[in-house]
C-alpha cells in the first residue's frame, strides 16, 4: 500500500469578508504553496459566500454580483512550470453544513432571457428554495415553494470549479470556465475522479469552489444545491507533458471537456480532445479513433446557463484495452487516498 504524505491545512477567511477572497482565476498571489504528492484539507464557500441562508433571503438583495463564486486558493504548485499537467484527486468532498440553497435569479438560467439572449417579456421571479441535507442518510431535501410537494433526491457532492491560471497572463472571472477549467460545472467532479490541469504559469495557481451537494446535468436554471464543502484532494505534476483542455479520470472512464458558446463547439472541442486522447491511449490513426469515439462515447452535457456553456465526452475504460492514461496516475493517487483514509 502506498504511504500516505501528511496533510496540509488551509482556513479561508472564515468571516467571508468579500475583500479576502478569490474571485478570478489568475491576478491574484498565491495563498499558500503545495508540494506535488501532498494532500490538502481546506473549505469552500457556496457561490453566495454564505449570504443566502433561506428561501426568504433573495440572492439580488443579499449579493454584491462582484462577489459571487468565491474560491479557495490559489495554490502555488512548487515546481509546476508553463507546460506541464496539474494532476488534482479528489479523495473526499463533504458538505461542510446540513443545508444548502437553490434560486432562480433574474436574466439568469438556460429556459430565460439573459443579457445576451436577449427578450421583450419580463424576467422570471426571483425565488429561493432551501435545502435539508441529511449527511447520514446521503439525501437531499427537495421542497417546493408554491405548493406542498417534498420529495428526497440522492446526495451527490461535486465542484463545479476547478482550475488554474489561464495562458496569456490573463485573470478570468470565476464564473467562467475555459481550457483552464475554471466554472465548468460538470457533475463528474466528484470524490474518486482525477482532474487534469495544463500548466500555464509558474506555480499553476490552482483554486477550487462552488460546492453542490447535488446538479442535473445542464444546471438548467443555473444554480444547483449550493453549500460549502470540505475538501481533500491530493495534487501532483506531470512534468513536460501539456493538457489543452482540462481532463478527467475515474475509475471507469475516461472524460474530456470543452468550454464554449455554441453548444455544439464545446460538444466539438470535448469530443476532439477525446479523440486525441483515444487515439494516443490505444496507438490508433485520428481516423481509427474518431470511428472508435462515435460508436461508444457518451455525452453529458456540464452546464448551457455560464458566461460560456460546458460539455464532456467519456468513454468507458472496457473499451480501451491496456490503456494507461498519463502513466497511471490516477491509479497511484488512488492508492494514496486509500492509504490516507485507512489512517484517519
Amino acid at each position: 500500500m502506498t504511504p500516505p504524505t501528511p496533510v496540509e491545512s488551509y482556513e479561508p477567511d472564515p468571516d467571508g469578508d468579500p475583500a479576502r477572497l478569490t474571485y478570478t482565476f489568475g491576478g491574484v498571489e498565491p495563498v499558500a504553496p503545495l508540494a506535488p504528492g501532498s494532500t490538502l484539507s481546506t473549505w469552500t464557500f457556496d457561490c453566495f459566500g454564505g449570504r443566502v441562508r433561506s428561501a426568504s433571503d433573495v440572492v439580488s438583495q443579499v449579493c454584491d454580483p462582484a462577489y459571487l463564486n468565491p474560491q479557495t486558493g490559489p495554490f502555488f504548485i512548487e515546481g509546476a512550470e508553463s507546460g506541464d499537467t496539474l494532476a488534482v484527486h479528489f479523495v473526499s468532498i463533504e458538505p461542510r453544513f446540513g443545508w444548502g440553497v437553490s434560486a432562480n435569479i433574474p436574466l439568469f438560467g438556460s429556459l430565460a432571457a439573459t443579457p445576451t439572449t436577449a427578450m421583450l417579456n419580463a424576467p422570471l421571479d426571483e425565488r429561493t428554495w432551501y435545502y435539508e441535507l441529511d449527511l447520514a442518510e446521503r439525501l437531499v431535501r427537495y421542497a417546493a415553494v408554491d405548493t406542498a410537494f417534498t420529495l428526497d433526491l440522492p446526495l451527490d457532492p461535486m465542484h463545479g470549479t476547478v482550475g488554474v491560471a489561464p495562458p496569456l497572463g490573463e485573470a478570468r472571472s470565476s464564473l467562467t470556465p475555459g481550457c483552464w477549467g475554471g466554472n465548468m460545472d460538470t457533475p463528474e467532479m466528484r470524490a474518486g475522479v482525477t482532474c487534469y490541469l495544463g500548466v500555464n504559469v509558474e506555480g499553476a495557481l490552482f483554486s477550487l469552489g462552488d460546492g453542490h451537494a447535488r446538479q442535473g446535468e445542464g444546471e438548467t436554471c443555473g444554480v444547483a444545491v449550493e453549500t460549502a464543502m470540505d475538501t481533500v484532494v491530493i495534487v501532483d505534476l506531470i512534468k513536460g507533458v501539456y493538457t489543452d483542455w482540462p481532463r478527467i479520470e475515474s475509475d471507469t472512464h475516461l472524460i474530456s471537456t470543452g468550454s464554449t458558446k455554441p453548444l455544439e463547439d464545446a460538444f466539438r472541442i470535448a469530443h476532439a480532445d477525446l479523440t486525441g486522447w483515444v487515439g494516443a491511449e490505444l496507438g490508433l490513426s485520428p481516423l481509427d479513433s474518431y470511428q472508435l469515439v462515435t460508436q461508444v462515447v457518451e455525452s453529458p452535457v456540464a452546464n448551457v446557463v455560464d458566461t460560456v456553456y460546458t460539455m464532456t465526452a467519456k468513454i468507458a475504460k472496457q473499451y480501451l484495452p491496456g490503456a494507461s492514461a498519463y502513466g497511471g496516475i490516477h491509479g497511484r493517487l488512488r492508492a494514496q487516498a486509500a492509504a490516507l483514509r485507512a489512517t484517519t
